[in-house]
């Protein structure tokens, strides 16, 4: 069963053309209707506690960026992670800050990580089982062959797309656009 959690995340639907498959056979999120994206708060506020005025306060926060183009082309790890690290990182990283300065109760990966390494994830733990380095360098290798002449994946972050688990996966309740207002769907 799926925690009832929610997110904010910059989707990445460029990329899904090179990690889709991936992602559905190794990454549990997929799985749950999670689409590709790089992360910037997780976990947010339970879903039933979100409110108009959270709405009204990240809007707030995104109007204080404007949108920003980058690239996918590199991967590295985490332990039992492959994953995309985004060139530039830092507006991410800053957005990440800027939403925390606002809800310093939802510190990112629940404080768990001491940095923040913004992120697309390819390969994730699976359940109790830890993608071990073998298994990573092959999943590396089939994915640099996946992905042959379709490097960088360019893309422009203009919104951030609120998610929660409400109805027993992934799906996006809101989009926030970066320098501009809420649009809830």
């Amino acid at each position: 069963m799926l925690a009832v959690e929610s997110a904010l995340l910059v989707l990445v639907p460029e990329a899904e053309v090179v990690v889709k498959s991936f992602r559905d056979k190794y990454d549990p999120s997929a799985a749950h209707g999670c689409p590709a994206h790089v992360g910037l708060l997780y976990p947010f506020k339970l879903p039933d506690e979100i409110t108009q005025t959270d709405f009204d306060n990240l809007s707030r926060c995104f109007a204080l960026f404007k949108p920003f183009q980058f690239s996918l082309a590199v991967t590295r790890r985490f332990p039992g992670v492959l994953y995309f690290a985004p060139e530039p990182d830092n507006p991410f990283r800053l957005l990440t800050f800027a939403i925390w300065d606002f809800y310093p109760e939802t510190p990112p990966y629940g404080g768990k990580y001491p940095g923040i390494v913004p992120h697309l994830t390819v390969a994730n733990q699976l359940a109790d089982d830890q993608l071990a380095d073998d298994q990573l360098d092959r999943i590396a290798a089939e994915l640099k062959e996946a992905s042959e002449g379709k490097l960088p994946i360019s893309a422009v972050a203009s919104e951030v797309a609120l998610l929660d688990t409400k109805s027993g996966h992934w799906q996006v309740r809101a989009t926030l656009k970066i320098g501009g207002d809420a649009r809830t769907g």
